[in-house]
């Protein structure tokens, strides 16, 4: 457990450092938030419509930033090599970096997408559900998005290929996501949505350590 404590320490003093934390995110956050409504009107009631969607696909399109660095960084300098022949084992290695990068950037866009629901005129009722959803949906996409970060160690236009293998596993999560929001707006039963995202989540963070450690096994073969 201390030495786990440790490596979440040190990630999470790399994703604030030389990851800029949560301010780099934040900024893609609010000019997805500000752009995509000039797409579709500036109408009061259009926008109220489509306020949660819009702040929950910003979300998830935000998780997206810095997901390349996660692993590339440690496997460039040799850290990676280091970190698998020490005490921890991969899969917490990997645990460790993804909670560092939703704690650094997941969980304080899912305080903002609030803001931002309300700043486009949403039903403040939608607002408890929009923070657990962007909570436990930034979880999941963190967990993911270290998935696809490792598959992609090692190759040229990392970047591009991260997105290629995580947009995709992003579905699900913005399916549930969204579904259980304008549910609840539009006074429907909107638990069914809630759960499946749940269980979505639950899935990822529980299995996706597995498949990041043997990746980065691969890629240091």
């Amino acid at each position: 457990m201390t030495t786990f404590l440790i490596l979440l320490r040190r990630e999470l003093a790399l994703a604030w450092g030389k990851g800029g934390g949560p301010l780099l995110a934040l900024a893609f956050y609010a000019g997805v938030v500000t752009l995509l409504p000039m797409a579709t009107g500036r109408a009061p009631e259009k926008l109220a419509a489509i306020a949660p969607g819009i702040a929950w696909l910003a979300l998830a399109l935000s998780a997206l930033l810095s997901l390349e660095r996660l692993f590339e960084r440690d496997f460039e300098d040799g850290a990676l090599d280091l970190l698998s022949l020490g005490p921890a084992s991969l899969e917490a290695v990997a645990v460790a970096k993804c909670l560092a990068q939703w704690l650094a950037s997941g969980a304080p866009l899912a305080l903002a997408a609030p803001v931002a629901a309300l700043a486009l005129g949403a039903d403040p009722k939608i607002i408890p559900l929009l923070v657990l959803c962007g909570l436990f949906g930034g979880l999941a996409f963190a967990f993911l998005g270290g998935l696809g970060a490792s598959l992609a160690l090692g190759s040229r236009r990392g970047g591009l290929l991260v997105a290629v293998i995580v947009l995709p596993l992003y579905v699900p999560p913005v399916i549930f996501g969204a579904g259980a929001l304008d549910a609840l707006a539009g006074g429907l039963p909107w638990t069914g949505g809630l759960f499946l995202m749940l269980a979505y989540c639950t899935a990822a963070v529980a299995l996706s350590p597995l498949a990041m450690a043997a990746a980065c096994r691969n890629a240091l073969d």
